[in-house]
């Protein structure tokens, strides 16, 4: 597989690109600075050398970092890392969360048994059309 960094299209799904002028950097970008500052202090902690800046996008600041892209496999995943211990949960709400859980495991429970009944519903069905089939069968021949 080739490296992600490598690609020619640029989607947006990841917080990192090759950078813009010297391609044996990486650039990280952060749009807080809270993200930003544990991505620094997690690089510090490793002992990887990065240089950071910022640039202004409309309204928003963005927080640059550049690594060397020999560092890129320890960085990608300390930036897993960072995103996991910034990220907010899909539902805010914990009551919103556990009835959300607990109407898909009643619909679950519900389809469960309805395929079950629906079982006995076809085989009481295949049962009494085998015996109406061979009553027919019986009564042709007989005429």
């Amino acid at each position: 597989m080739e490296n992600p960094i490598d690609s020619i299209v640029d989607l947006g799904l990841v917080n990192y690109v090759k950078h813009p002028t010297n391609p044996n950097y990486i650039v990280y970008r952060f749009p807080d600075k809270n993200r930003a500052d544990s991505f620094q202090f997690e690089l510090e902690q490793k002992g990887i050398w990065f240089e950071r800046g910022e640039e202004e996008k409309g309204k928003r600041t963005f927080h640059l970092i550049g690594i060397h892209k020999n560092d890129y496999k320890k960085t990608v995943r300390i930036n897993y890392l960072v995103e996991a211990k910034h990220k907010k949960p899909l539902i805010p709400y914990k009551t919103l969360r556990f009835g959300l859980l607990l109407l898909s495991a009643g619909l679950l429970t519900l389809a469960f048994i309805g395929y079950c009944k629906q079982q006995d519903v076809l085989a009481s069905h295949e049962n009494n059309s085998g015996s109406i089939n061979n009553q027919t069968n019986q009564g042709i021949n007989n005429i």
